[in-house]
């Protein structure tokens, strides 16, 4: 998939290599100099401008049909947001969100804009393969994209109130066919909604519209016209209104062309057209949440609408200050600021400036050495001759300007030049000049004669000059000379800061780049995860600056710190065992294994102990028996006796050092001793003090015999040693009278498989213990105790639907630690791009919930599907050759299906469209075994799960 960009033409020349992007996947260009095109004729040229470059000697509309590509239109001249004029809007830098973790310090608003617009594409058909959208906005979307429909446009729009809905397009759609465009507007008034709204719904335009190739060549012809040269043509208010049932533009193809609109679930729409809907914007996105619980730094700013970034600042806020963005700049001590304020691109200094309300400063770069010195007003405009009274700079008339300066307007070209093209700008290499002219311009009295002076025989520059002559490298390496400074002063501050909800892994990279020495280790009172943070960020830099030993320690405390974390948080109260068991009884527990269908890895820590997990997952027995089987019995002499009928060993332990040893590698027995250590029979763990196992046992009243059985083949996935550890806590817990309940045996299970460093979450113990189908969540910390919620099985039991659920074991063995290690390390560093992939798990969870309790058969299989999908996309590693060997086999017969579990081998679960389709499947996977261990395993709803009971 291919993103074609339009930027200001100066930022096409070096964007792929300042913004660190692939030219393979980028493509960059700049709108003709001679003439306006308007967004329509705008995408057909950045289109014909990508195809040219690629494969001009191949017909145009076989290029548009190769692949999928995402059309951003950011250029333009930015009259209303000078600031970022020269780089263009779209790479306008954006604050960290105080309430969102994986996010980084160089994000800017494409890198925001682009995740939504890459899902929406992965999403849709085949048939819609271009997607245009504009570069000043951000669209922020929480829940999971609607199935996309066949069209020939498809355009999303938001619920919004009448009022904003004035100053946008509009689709309209009658009530009785909401997902048909009737007509489109552009800015009604609030008569013309109001008159509407009584047989029509209307959305608002958020600029997101998918295309076909058809759509697509019907834009290209009407960008040409009658003629051979591009005119001119909008894709909003022309193309647009030609669209729909009742076009209010009549274009026969085009309005032959069909349409569908579809909402932008939970959908929030924040512009960045002006210098004031900046920091509006981002003012509002910081405060979409409230809940102090979600908030992770603790600093409270004197204003909230003051916004500092890549920036040294030192002057001290108060409340008085209000609107203020600064970014790429130093505003030194010396300062008096007030409101309303854009400050950036300012290099280091020591100046006097005393600030005036509502002016602001942008200083350029240029050449090798000068910096174009550039006030402006935060509502200025930018449009209006010279000689107009109502052309404004600097918040007032520019005619007023000039004659408080005693200058005509013959110095800057005349009455009737544009203040666009207007040469107001001064060009200067002395921070001293710079310094005197700034003052000079924005009204301070001070050495206002030698301001002027330097301000009349400097080289002036226009905005529109700027666009073409700013050293766009220099202004980067601006940015990133601050940014090395501000890094160890979050680090420093990290209490405050926003430091540790970073991108850590991005973080490491920066700090190896701008040669930052590591932060330092933690105190021991800091806040638990922010100490694991920090360590694995450690290890990411030693490992980066080569330093292994000390990478492999610090990676090493930090799964040590979560690892006592999750125990001290279970571990308080000691265990007392007292057998329960009559000399010749013998505690049968067993249990069933689980598929997890939705939200796995979400239960994982430390992602779980700091957003919470979803996950819907079943309980399902294997050819009619709960596959997973551990016997409890006493025996006369006082040691323990571990058995595993399946693995054929047996191990006689003696002493506590004998018991402790659960972390021995290889062990066909560390489950059962972790189990029998927190039970109460190692001293850590127990309420009463033995001097020797021996002694404990006597006291107790017998030695104990543990005999396991599992049914199921090594790294199956579906949660067999979890399942398995559970099983022996919950027979231990009845044979020694614990009194857990299955809950409790769970949350136990947890800190097993922290004892044993195997991690993992705990969805597979609540996925086995407890029956049935269920959705489970859990609030962030590091107490994880589940809430269940159980689900409906008609769509498993209904007689036509039962047939189509099949478990095949694909003889394909995978070891999930390995997996399960990489993405941990991913959840230590808050890797942005894995966060988000596990958050909309988490959603995709609630609606798997939702489709079963709705019965929805079909989307049920699909949305397995998307599971999948969701594994794969986390770790590419969960679809090895050899299995996507098998499901290449009968994909096509399926609605969905995955691996349960990490992935990577094991079982296949598939959801067959029908009863022949999974007839089919069986045939197909019984004449095509990949090995000789493959093969179908009946399975069925677990409607008891764990089970205990005695002889």
């Amino acid at each position: 998939m291919r993103r074609l960009l339009s930027l200001p033409p100066n930022a096409v020349k070096d964007y792929t290599q300042l913004h660190h992007r692939s030219e393979k996947e980028w493509f960059c260009t700049s709108d003709p100099r001679d003439k306006r095109l308007g967004s329509g004729s705008g995408t057909t040229w950045l289109l014909e401008e990508c195809y040219r470059e690629e494969h001009p000697g191949i017909d145009f509309n076989d290029w548009l049909s190769a692949e999928k590509r995402i059309v951003i239109h950011a250029g333009g001249q930015s009259r209303r947001l000078p600031a970022y004029a020269v780089t263009g809007k779209i790479s306008l830098p954006v604050p960290v969100f105080r309430w969102a973790r994986g996010q980084r310090l160089s994000q800017d608003l494409l890198s925001l804009q682009l995740p939504l617009y890459e899902k929406i594409m992965e999403q849709s058909p085949a048939s819609l393969r271009t997607l245009v959208v504009s570069g000043d906005v951000y669209i922020h979307a929480e829940k999971p994209l609607q199935e996309i429909p066949e069209a020939d446009v498809v355009c999303y729009g938001l619920w919004v109130d009448a009022s904003l809905a004035t100053r946008h397009g509009v689709f309209a759609a009658r009530r009785e066919t909401p997902e048909e465009l009737d007509c489109m507007l552009q800015k009604p008034s609030l008569r013309d909604l109001e008159n509407l709204s009584h047989s029509h719904f209307f959305l608002m335009d958020i600029g997101l519209w998918l295309l076909s190739d058809r759509a697509v060549q019907l834009l290209r012809e009407r960008s040409y016209g009658d003629g051979e040269k591009m005119q001119f043509y909008d894709l909003y208010s022309e193309f647009g209104l030609a669209l729909g049932n009742r076009p209010a533009i009549k274009d026969e193809a085009i309005n032959n062309l069909s349409v569908k609109i579809l909402p932008l679930n939970g959908g929030e729409f924040y512009h960045y057209g002006t210098s004031r809907e900046m920091i509006s914007s981002t003012l509002a996105l910081q405060n979409k949440v409230y809940d102090q619980r979600l908030i992770m730094h603790r600093k409270i700013k004197p204003n909230p609408a003051i916004f500092t970034q890549n920036a040294v600042v030192e002057v001290s806020f108060t409340e008085s200050n209000r609107n203020i963005w600064i970014e790429n700049a130093c505003v030194g001590k010396h300062w008096n600021l007030s409101a309303d304020h854009v400050i950036t691109g300012v290099p280091e200094n020591d100046w006097q400036v005393n600030l005036p309300e509502g002016i602001c400063i942008d200083m350029v770069p240029v050449d090798e050495t000068g910096y174009v010195v550039r006030p402006y007003g935060i509502n200025d405009a930018f449009k209006g001759t010279v000689g107009s009274r109502e052309t404004i700079w600097m918040g007032r008339p520019i005619r007023q300007w000039l004659a408080e300066k005693e200058l005509t307007s013959e110095v800057l070209g005349g009455d009737v030049i544009d203040l666009q093209q207007c040469p107001l700008f001064p060009c200067l290499e002395s921070k001293e000049e710079m310094e005197k002219v700034l003052q000079w311009m924005i009204g301070t009295e001070s050495l206002s004669a030698e301001g002027k002076d330097i301000w009349l025989r400097s080289i002036r520059y226009s905005a529109d000059a700027l666009m073409d002559r700013a050293s766009l490298s220099r202004l980067y390496a601006q940015r990133s000379e601050y940014r090395r400074k501000n890094y160890p002063m979050l680090d420093q501050n990290y209490e405050k800061s926003v430091f540790y909800q970073l991108d850590l892994s991005d973080v490491a990279e920066d700090y190896a780049r701008l040669q930052l020495p590591a932060p330092g280790a933690l105190p021991e009172e800091a806040d638990s995860m922010q100490k694991i943070h920090n360590r694995m960020l450690r290890s990411r830099i030693f490992s980066s600056q080569g330093d292994s030993l000390n990478a492999e320690k610090e990676e090493s405390k930090a799964f040590s710190l979560l690892r006592n974390g999750l125990i001290k948080a279970v571990t308080g109260e000691k265990r007392v065992p007292k057998l329960a068991a009559l000399p010749d009884q013998i505690v049968w527990g067993r249990s069933p294994v689980r598929i997890d269908l939705a939200g796995g890895w979400t239960d994982t820590p430390p992602f779980s102990l700091y957003a919470g997990g979803s996950v819907v997952n079943m309980a399902i027995e294997l050819n009619g028996q709960p596959p997973l089987q551990v016997y409890v019995k006493p025996c006369a002499e006082h040691h323990i006796v571990l058995r595993s009928i399946d693995m054929g060993a047996t191990e006689v332990v003696k002493t506590f050092e004998e018991l402790r040893d659960y972390r021995r590698l290889g062990s066909p027995f560390s489950i059962p001793r972790a189990a029998l250590a927190l039970c109460g029979f190692l001293p850590e763990f127990a309420g009463e003090r033995y001097d020797s196992l021996e002694q404990q046992l006597k006291a107790f009243g017998a030695g104990i015999e543990v005999t396991l059985l599992s049914a199921i083949p090594a790294g199956s996935g579906l949660g067999t040693s979890s399942i398995l550890a559970a099983t022996v806590l919950g027979a231990l817990n009845d044979f020694c009278g614990l009194q857990w309940n299955k809950q409790e045996i769970a949350t136990i299970t947890l800190v097993l498989e922290q004892l044993l460093t195997s991690g993992g979450g705990w969805q597979d113990q609540y996925g086995g213990i407890l029956h049935g189908v269920k959705l489970l969540e859990s609030e962030q910390g590091f107490l994880q105790k589940p809430q269940v919620s159980w689900l409906p099985e008609s769509v498993f039991r209904d007689s036509l639907q039962t047939p189509c659920h099949l478990l095949y074991y694909t003889g394909i063995t995978r070891v999930a630690k390995n997996i399960l290690g990489e993405i941990v390390r991913s959840m230590f560093l808050n890797e942005g791009q894995h966060l988000s992939i596990l958050h909309e798990m988490k959603s995709h969870a609630k609606d798997m919930a939702e489709c079963i309790q709705r019965g929805n058969f079909n989307r049920y299989g699909k949305l397995v599907l998307k599971s999948w999908q969701q594994n794969n996309a986390l770790d590419r590693g969960t679809n090895p050759p050899g299995v996507a060997q098998i499901i290449d086999l009968v994909k096509d017969y399926t609605l969905g299906y995955k691996l349960p579990g990490a992935g990577g081998g094991g079982y296949l679960y598939m959801v067959a469209k029908d009863p022949d389709a999974a007839l089919r499947i069986r045939k197909i996977l019984e004449e095509n075994r990949p090995n000789d261990k493959a093969r179908f395993v009946e399975m069925q709803l677990s409607h008891k799960g764990f089970q205990v009971s005695r002889s």
